[in-house]
């Protein structure tokens, strides 16, 4: 397992982040599997947990929480707030009220006095990113977090909000955690070279793009049982799939060419970018957990990569691909006609 600096700060962590995403009754709810699954990642070197209050409604931090108990100084620690975790309309966002709130609940949750990293998990459009940061600052301040971190912003944002803590004199965000992968390439246009530009470090989601990059959905098959589309037709329906399928097996021509399985070509892509520290696996099973860990050292060399970008080009996403932004300025309303 290598390990790389997480931006500007003194800290390393292993190059595959557990996510635990899957923890809980959205993945898995077989509880103590999961524990195994992050005591097992721990013993294959993995030091970087990255979890959310959201995921399971705080099963999840939970299920991490017990199974990292005695070994918490072993590892970095990253959850994340801001979707909703109530019925009460400030029991989300980005506010000074709700951050107070959510991270105690989190530390709970959790069984530790501190978060090494703090990610907001999207950017709130109707708060003061100021009030944001200087909210987190304070829980710098106190202990209860080391450092802060961003998700899913966009690269303006991303800069704004350093110049913000810059203005302030605030911490500032160390680290933006993007949707990224060989169907998702759209952040090497700006999120990324911002990232690089202000010494954040990176911890790209979904790198398998939803599992299309392990090769589980084949043209003119069910998805497999227990797949995130075994229960309906999006698979059949949605007008991205013939693209899909068509880069899967392009893409499937050229792992079995490099020797690789797609799995692991699809992380190797990921963590060869200059830019990334760390891809964040989200295993459901230890049998997942063991293939991803399996490519952690995988490198592709320039003509795996020049082979890659002839199915993706840098810089853009497949079909189908969203990033989540939501950015209010589109709405009707708020467009000049």
């Amino acid at each position: 397992m290598e390990y790389r600096r997480l931006g500007r700060t003194g800290v390393k962590v292993s190059t595959q982040c557990l996510g635990a995403m899957m923890f809980g009754t959205v993945g898995n709810a077989d509880y103590a599997e999961c524990e195994r699954i992050v005591h097992r990642a721990l013993e294959a070197g993995v030091n970087f947990i990255d979890t959310a209050d959201i995921y399971s409604g705080g099963a999840s931090e939970e299920i991490v929480g017990r199974a990292i108990k005695g070994r918490r100084d072993d590892l970095v620690l990253a959850t994340k707030f801001f979707n909703p975790m109530g019925e009460d309309r400030n029991m989300r966002g980005g506010s000074r009220r709700w951050i107070v709130r959510a991270v105690e609940d989190s530390l709970r949750r959790l069984g530790t006095d501190h978060i090494d990293l703090y990610q907001m998990h999207r950017h709130d459009w109707n708060t003061d990113l100021e009030e944001t940061l200087g909210a987190l600052d304070d829980l710098v301040r106190q202990g209860k977090v080391l450092y802060l971190g961003s998700s899913s912003f966009p690269a303006d944002w991303i800069v704004e909000a350093q110049w913000a803590a810059a203005r302030r004199g605030t911490e500032r965000f160390v680290c933006e955690q993007p949707q990224y992968s060989v169907f998702a390439r759209a952040i090497e246009t700006d999120v990324l070279p911002a990232a690089q530009r202000h010494g954040m470090g990176v911890i790209p989601w979904s790198p398998l793009a939803g599992g299309w990059l392990t090769g589980k959905y084949r043209r003119g098959e069910q998805a497999p049982a227990g797949s995130r589309f075994a229960h309906g037709d999006r698979l059949g329906t949605d007008p991205s799939t013939p693209d899909r399928f068509a880069a899967v097996e392009r893409l499937t021509k050229i792992a079995d060419d490099a020797g690789l399985s797609l799995t692991h070509l699809a992380l190797g892509f990921v963590t060869e970018h200059p830019a990334v520290t760390s891809a964040i696996i989200g295993p459901k099973t230890m049998e997942q957990l063991e293939d991803l860990l399996a490519g952690a050292d995988v490198r592709l060399d320039g003509a795996v990569l020049d082979a890659i970008d002839e199915v993706v080009p840098p810089g853009t996403d497949m079909p189908g691909i969203d990033h989540m932004s939501g950015n209010p300025a589109l709405r009707p309303r708020n467009r000049r006609r």
